[in-house]
């Protein structure tokens, strides 16, 4: 209980007076990032099990950067070596993973960092404007970003680039303000699925949309709706190597703390018109390893086994945490 309160208060805090870090240098630099072992569950040293997940390993992470933290997103290669991420103050973080002979998740090596630019090739430097909470990587290997504040999507040919503005879904500028997109991912086709945080058109649904690419810069959208259960909201969504979607939904209050559902939907359900209905793969809360988890990414391990990586957003509060976690989904 006394771990609980303690992160119900930190999330609080955060809330009401966080303080943004200086932006990242434009150019890139290298980051030494120092990591721990996290445990999957405090009070069971040995669990390795949460619902369908399996663990394969997870990190506590520092870095000896101002700019590393608030990390809202993440994308991970099919070879499980390039790790890359996204701050809500505009940074990006690209690293290796690195694995032991077991293929247990064990640190991060070789990591760079940034600011991303805006319209005018000039680094963001406001945080209206550098609030991104999603990122999905496009066929072609550019990166779709989602911020919220100010609603909008922008396309980079590469982190370092100056990025070219995306036409978004008709009433996307209707999403409260810090509860825009969360959730974008990309399909081989260059489909384009967005979800909102809080943005609902119907009670116990919040908003999505399909984008069918048209020409250079320009989607058809279509509407869909995502259904939720009280308390807690989409913050992440990812393809899994089988062509089915997973999300991560979270909760938080202050007697309850934080609370994360990872989910998943087939493919079939997502269709213009539809309510997607997710179902439960795993709970996460106290005393299992949980922080304000926002970053989801999917990819298939050695043996073809699907992994799932989730990765949290520590607000910039030091009382919070900046983690990594690894799992397999059981068969």
């Amino acid at each position: 209980m006394a771990n609980r309160f303690l992160l119900s208060l930190c999330l609080l805090v955060a809330a009401c007076s966080g303080v943004s870090p200086p932006p990242a240098g434009a150019q890139e630099q290298p980051v030494t990032i120092d990591s721990s072992a996290l445990t999957l569950k405090i009070d069971e040293p040995k669990a390795t099990r949460v619902g369908k997940l399996v663990w394969r390993g997870g990190l506590e992470m520092r870095a000896n950067s101002r700019s590393f933290g608030g990390l809202s997103d993440l994308h991970v290669t099919p070879d499980n070596r390039t790790l890359t991420s996204i701050s809500d103050e505009g940074a990006w973080l690209v690293a290796t993973p690195r694995f032991d002979e077991k293929g247990m998740l064990v640190g991060l090596a070789d990591a760079r960092m940034g600011q991303l630019r805006g319209l005018d090739g000039k680094p963001i430097d406001s945080k209206p404007e550098a609030d991104a909470e999603a990122m999905a990587r496009l066929p072609d290997g550019s990166w779709l970003v989602a911020f919220e504040r100010r609603h909008r999507l922008w396309r980079y040919s590469t982190l370092t680039a100056t990025p070219l503005p995306v036409e978004g879904p008709a009433d996307i500028g209707r999403q409260p303000g810090n509860g825009g997109i969360e959730a974008l991912a990309a399909l081989a086709d260059g489909t384009v699925i967005a979800i909102s945080e809080e943005y609902s058109r119907q009670a116990g649904t919040v908003a999505g949309w399909i984008g069918k690419p048209e020409t250079a810069g320009r989607y058809a959208w279509s509407a869909f709706s995502y259904a939720t259960v009280p308390d807690y909201k989409p913050t992440a969504l990812a393809v899994l190597p089988d062509g089915s979607y997973a999300t991560l939904e979270r909760a938080f209050d202050m007697v309850r703390g934080v609370r994360v559902r990872v989910m998943r939907f087939e493919a079939a359900q997502l269709t213009p018109g539809a309510t997607v209905r997710p179902e439960e793969m795993a709970h996460l809360s106290s005393p299992y390893a949980v922080d304000n988890l926002e970053g989801l990414a999917a990819t298939r391990g050695a043996k073809g086994e699907t992994l799932l990586w989730l990765m949290s957003d520590d607000n910039f509060n030091p009382l919070q945490r900046n983690i990594l976690m690894l799992f397999e989904v059981a068969p």
